[in-house]
């Protein structure tokens, strides 16, 4: 097959899709990269050949921080890069809109990526889950409020939908939790899969690295990572972190991520980084501290890592409930208090949170999660080519080697640009 990865640029969203290309690629599938062009360096050391979406009008189409206003340019981006690419398949992830109506306008599969935990509606059950944020009920109907409205001005409002009950999953979408972190009792989707974290990231500048060491060994202090995700309202934790680290019994390693503006207090023992690798870090640390997103809470984990969870809006409150609920978290109030180290202190000596996160980690980085995704994409692809007649498409899919001839999906899709706006 030819598979173009479309994923949010972003390395929450970037690195587990390439952690699935790498093994595509391995079993013989031509994979491509679609995507920002600050993500090339990134594409070009997994070695996958990398498309940049501003040639092809996609300006921060795949930006994370846009993803709600810019479905109509991703969408327009996407169909060109695929089509230029001969694309069989795409892998995009969660919150892609433009990426699933790309699919859907060339008649191709697409599979979905999606976060630690499942965020919209389950089939049955989940009734009784403690809402932190946002229901599922009225997270769903905002996301497919959007992915229609997205579909209306790409001009495929007349269409009828690929999958018209559940438009977000796309032909598969792939869970990188456990089922441990869904609520309990609760059923997903039919096409929803767990496979594991997709664990993959750029190589540590080495240097870089033994600069951050030699800064944490001045101290001595225990070390805690802190990985700032996006505020969404909820107000900076500055206050909180210098408060924290100012005076106390721990020192900071605090990667910026997605935040903005950083302003450390002179006397905290906070080192501030801007990395685009965050494992060798938590190595260096005996907790992290989140406020809820999938990228930092599955890295602690797979590393036997107690987390502390201070969530803000969008999906955070979600999966640190999930991450509380499964004994694997402490929760650290967001605002000052009179020992503001304490609810730290409480979750590095609570032994019964590291037993468990030790377990969870163990289950998690056993999964052999990039071959259980291929397997779900190429399964993917096979349901997809069976279920229309090879008199219309001419497909033919085989995972290289394995039986046939081992070739690419054959009879590229085509789609009339100019009647989809897209000339």
């Amino acid at each position: 097959m030819n598979i173009l990865l479309c994923p949010l640029s972003d390395g929450g969203y970037l690195y587990p899709a390439i952690a699935a290309g790498r093994e595509l690629r391995r079993r013989g599938h031509q994979v491509g990269v679609l995507g920002r062009s600050a993500a090339a360096p990134v594409a070009a050391e997994a070695g996958l050949p990398f498309a940049a979406a501003e040639d092809f009008g996609g300006r921060r189409a795949f930006s994370a921080a846009c993803w709600g206003t810019t479905g109509p340019a991703q969408y327009r981006a996407t169909v060109r890069a695929a089509r230029q690419a001969g694309a069989d398949l795409l892998v995009t992830s969660v919150l892609c809109n433009g990426a699933l109506l790309a699919a859907e306008a060339l008649d191709i599969p697409v599979v979905v990526i999606g976060l630690s935990v499942h965020l919209w509606n389950y089939r049955t059950g989940g009734d009784d889950e403690p809402q932190l944020g946002r229901t599922r009920k009225n997270r769903t109907h905002a996301c497919l409020e959007l992915y229609t409205a997205t579909r209306e001005q790409a001009g495929l409002a007349g269409r009828r939908p690929r999958w018209p009950e559940s438009p977000l999953l796309g032909d598969a979408l792939l869970l990188r939790g456990d089922p441990v972190l869904e609520c309990p009792g609760a059923v997903l989707p039919e096409r929803v899969h767990h496979v594991g974290p997709l664990a993959w990231e750029p190589a540590a500048d080495q240097a870089e690295l033994a600069a951050v060491r030699a800064q944490v060994e001045l101290s001595g202090k225990p070390v805690v990572y802190v990985h700032l995700g996006r505020f969404f309202g909820g107000g900076t934790p500055w206050p909180r972190l210098n408060a924290t680290f100012t005076d106390g019994r721990f020192q900071a390693v605090v990667e910026q991520g997605r935040s903005t503006d950083p302003w450390p207090a002179p006397g905290a023992d906070i080192l501030l980084v801007r990395k685009p690798w965050m494992g060798p870090l938590i190595d260096l640390a005996g907790l992290v501290l989140t406020n809820g997103t999938s990228a930092p809470v599955l890295a602690a984990l797979v590393r036997g890592r107690v987390l502390g969870v201070s969530p803000n809006g969008a999906e955070q409150p979600l999966l640190s409930g999930a991450c509380l609920r499964a004994g694997v978290a402490a929760h650290i109030p967001r605002a000052v208090t009179p020992d503001p180290s304490g609810p730290l202190e409480s979750a590095w000596q609570n032994d019964l949170l590291r037993e468990r996160a030790r377990e969870l980690g163990h289950r998690l980085a056993a999964a052999n999660n990039p071959v259980r995704a291929a397997d779900v994409i190429e399964r993917a692809a096979q349901r997809s080519a069976t279920s229309r007649t090879r008199e219309k498409h001419g497909y033919s899919v085989h995972r290289p080697g394995q039986g046939g001839r081992g070739e690419a999906v054959g009879g590229s899709a085509t789609v009339d640009t100019a009647a989809l706006g897209l000339s």
